[in-house]
């Protein structure tokens, strides 16, 4: 099947944005971002290549864990608009050409959710069922997710007398979903949000979603994913399930959907490489990287791996043996505060690599040139910093930096009433800003704005299969991607010092050239593909084999 064939999957070379609104631009000078001030930033995502912007939880909220302890899973927070400005900034955002995701985080609701207020009123009440309760713990507990805040998952409700299961926050009790009416309570809200013109959802914890409650028998939880993505596909043909997934690939995969059965998520981060990634460059070795890659599954057409560099919680590195784990806190994570649950880091790229502009760009670089669609964390296209005084994984969601001018340009309210500070250090505002580097095509933000329009020019890179190639140098990463369209070839150096590369691509077309992306370089290709190629300390290069018959401009 060729790619045209295929030109309904739209996410398969999407640009993924996340950010929060809360922090993303305050139009009415509240302190607290809002969907109007959103709107007026379109025009920078739709300049940055952007083509699908995913959106953190927007609902009715106690805010006691950054907007996911939800009350009204069909609401928006007052503080940030209406749901007239979520249909409205949806369409303008599909007339820039961008689609518009949301978080679905139904595992669990507000302990101030009405279906919950209810359900504690009695055994009897209405509602009771939509939670998961027991006279006492069960004997073995599965871990909490959050070590030094909560130790236990089973919480006691003085009033009834019994325990309820909330595998997060105790603020958050996690819904039953052997439940068929919270199922259908989860069909209607999805249904409710593509009728706002919304594409698709980036599901949260997916197996705490999907994993029946100990002693709760549903048969294959599998299942209700594939329901989930059956009826989503009826309202909608081009919406996605963007699933997190932080499980071993053997294990991940089955949430694609297994063979033979019918489809569940459509995405799926690829943590395994994530940490890997950042094993390498605490290394200075590509090996870490390449051997993951090397290991990563081959998806059907109809699926997608999403790299991502960090997302908006903590870098987790649980994937990591202690020793690696230890080799990264050692590299990026020295002090404590930069390290949260045993097991991740609070802290955005930049700082972690003392700002070093060859690293970076190296690291962004891959990103775009791994196969699979890159997703970008707010601010990553400036090199944000983060600001330890907000503490744990809130040190990285502080508000963006627009300009120079006091807030970083996010509002013109009292610093007091900013939902969260921006850093005061090199990475304050004053130093780190879109406005400054805006009309610079060499800083941090015009180099990820030529990645992106390189890969998107690329569909290689999101429909191909992955080759990881002999570099004949641990310090380098080459891989190669195969599709219907071409070869794409990356090559990307972990290590402070040049290297000369040795790649072999294998038998190529006579008069066949390799042709550098990132400038106006071609090289003559023999029949046997063999080639040398200089890398700089940190550096990185992207070629397509072009062969005679191949008439796209490169």
């Amino acid at each position: 099947m060729k790619v045209t064939d295929r030109s309904d999957l739209w996410w398969k070379t999407a640009v993924v944005y996340c950010l929060d609104i809360e922090t993303y631009m305050d139009w009415n000078d509240d302190g607290t971002g809002d969907f109007e001030g959103l709107a007026h930033r379109l025009d920078h995502l739709a300049e940055l290549g952007v083509t699908c912007i995913w959106l953190m939880p927007f609902q009715p909220t106690p805010d006691r864990d950054d907007g996911y302890d939800i009350t009204d899973f069909t609401g928006v927070d007052r503080r940030l608009g209406s749901l007239g400005n979520v249909a409205e900034f949806t369409r303008t955002a599909r007339d820039r050409g961008m689609r518009v995701i949301i978080d679905f985080v139904m595992n669990h609701t507000s302990d101030r959710h009405p279906w919950f207020t209810s359900a504690r009123r009695s055994r009897t009440a209405p509602f009771r069922d939509f939670y998961v309760w027991r006279d006492e713990p069960p004997a073995k507990q599965a871990k909490t997710v959050f070590p030094g805040e909560e130790d236990s998952v089973w919480e006691l409700d003085e009033r009834t007398g019994q325990y309820y299961l909330h595998s997060f926050y105790r603020h958050q009790p996690d819904l039953n979903i052997a439940n068929p009416a919270v199922r259908d309570e989860i069909a209607k809200t999805i249904g409710f949000w593509l009728e706002l013109g919304i594409s698709g959802f980036r599901v949260d914890a997916v197996p705490f979603l999907i994993e029946p409650p100990e002693g709760v028998e549903i048969g294959d939880p599998h299942e209700f994913l594939r329901d989930i993505r059956s009826f989503l596909q009826r309202r909608s043909s081009e919406a996605v399930l963007l699933g997190e997934v932080n499980l071993p690939y053997d294990q991940q995969v089955e949430f694609f959907g297994r063979p033979g059965d019918p489809p569940e998520l459509t995405m799926q981060f690829d943590f395994l490489a994530m940490q890997r990634l950042y094993l390498a460059l605490a290394r200075e070795d590509a090996r870490p990287l390449a051997e993951m890659l090397a290991r990563r599954p081959v998806l059907e057409p109809e699926a997608q791996w999403v790299n991502f560099v960090r997302n908006h919680d903590e870098l987790t590195l649980d994937k990591l043996s202690d020793a690696e784990r230890q080799e990264v806190f050692d590299a990026f994570a020295p002090e404590e505060w930069m390290r949260v649950y045993g097991r991740g880091i609070a802290r955005r790229l930049p700082p972690m690599l003392d700002g070093d502009p060859r690293r970076i760009r190296m690291v962004y670089s891959l990103l775009f040139s791994l196969p699979g669609t890159p997703a970008l964390f707010y601010g990553e296209e400036i090199g944000m910093g983060e600001n330890r005084e907000e503490g744990g994984r809130m040190t990285v969601r502080t508000p963006m930096q627009w300009t120079g001018e006091a807030n970083g340009g996010f509002s013109r309210a009292a610093p007091r009433k900013l939902i969260a500070a921006p850093p005061t250090d090199g990475y304050a505002p004053a130093h780190v800003n879109v406005e400054a580097q805006m009309h610079d095509p060499d800083s941090l933000l015009g180099t990820i704005r030529s990645f992106a329009a390189r890969y998107r020019s690329s569909p290689e890179i999101g429909w191909g299969t992955l080759d990881v190639l002999e570099s004949g140098d641990d310090a380098v990463l080459a891989h190669r991607i195969t599709a219907d369209v071409g070869r794409f070839v990356a090559l990307h150096n972990f290590a402070p010092k040049p290297a000369i590369v040795r790649l072999e691509l294998g038998p190529v077309a006579e008069e066949s050239v390799l042709s550098d992306l990132l400038h106006e370089d071609r090289y003559d290709l023999d029949a046997s593909g063999r080639i040398d190629v200089q890398l700089e300390a940190y550096g990185y290069r992207w070629f397509r084999i072009v062969e005679p018959d191949d008439r796209r401009l490169t």
